[in-house]
């Protein structure tokens, strides 16, 4: 008898975000990191890029109204699990995100990877965009993910690190932090969530490639969020498959930062041990 199509269903993952022409950033590595943890990957394009490992030649931003008319349609049919939340580029994308989140029922895990600056150095984000993006999306948050320098430019202070930091960017109203490490003196992710601030150690691999790393890491959070398992747990296994990503990344493709591979780590169904 054929398995039953019910048990075999995945958690479904939306991905919100940019499109990257270069295929190592943005929903394109959403959907590759979707995949890698057993979830199914839909998305919603905020911007169409001209990108690829040197420059972003050209960005193309999506109507907010069909941004909106994408997640609808995606929730409407498929349900969704978990949200990840990427590019928003300007403060009309960032409000027509905000707007479409309400298709989202209460209660979905959202992951929010606050793009400002791609890996080539290009600004993803308005500087107009900010008070946007902390008015109407990091309050609905679950874990927001920044780097290092993103989660200093989100509370305007650039002296600020580890714990400090973290504290600082959940006041702005997001339920939990994960400050990545790739950016910091040790590759350490630092994780908040009120109660307490948790370390997340792993290896650093500069020989490595990490176009589409904070994408990568995003995703893999948001998709075991979907499984089930807790935010901290997410943060941990993120920060494995994240790292693995960067150490298998493909550094002979193109000229510049070369894209991560997740698709080179083990597909696994997330379990609990």
């Amino acid at each position: 008898m054929p398995a039953d199509p019910a048990a075999r269903r995945p958690p479904v993952c939306l991905t919100i975000a940019g499109s990257d022409s270069g295929g190592g950033a943005g929903i394109q590595a959403d959907l590759k990191a979707f995949a890698a943890c057993g979830a199914h990957g839909a998305a919603a394009i905020t911007a169409l890029t001209a990108q690829n490992t040197v420059a972003v030649t050209g960005v193309h931003p999506v109507p907010g109204p069909f941004i909106v008319e994408q997640v609808r349609a995606v929730v409407e049919d498929l349900g969704v699990q978990a949200v990840k939340i990427g590019m928003l580029g300007s403060v009309a994308t960032t409000e027509a995100v905000a707007a479409a989140l309400q298709h989202v029922p209460a209660g979905t895990p959202v992951v929010v990877d606050p793009v400002m600056v791609a890996e080539s150095g290009a600004r993803l984000l308005d500087p107009e965009a900010h008070a946007a993006l902390i008015e109407l999306i990091v309050p609905r948050a679950t874990v927001i993910t920044p780097n290092l320098p993103e989660g200093r430019a989100l509370v305007e202070d650039p002296a600020l690190d580890g714990a400090s930091l973290a504290i600082a960017i959940r006041e702005l109203g997001a339920a939990c932090v994960v400050v990545t490490g790739g950016h910091r003196d040790e590759a350490v992710d630092v994780f908040h969530d009120g109660s307490g601030t948790t370390l997340i150690p792993g290896p650093r691999h500069p020989d490595g490639a990490a176009h589409g790393s904070g994408c990568t890491h995003a995703s893999a959070l948001a998709a075991h969020l979907a499984h089930g398992f807790t935010p901290l747990e997410s943060a941990r296994a993120a920060r494995v498959l994240a790292g693995e990503a960067v150490r298998n990344g493909l550094r002979g493709l193109g000229d510049g930062a070369g894209p991560v591979d997740i698709l080179d780590v083990v597909a696994r169904t997330p379990t609990r041990t």
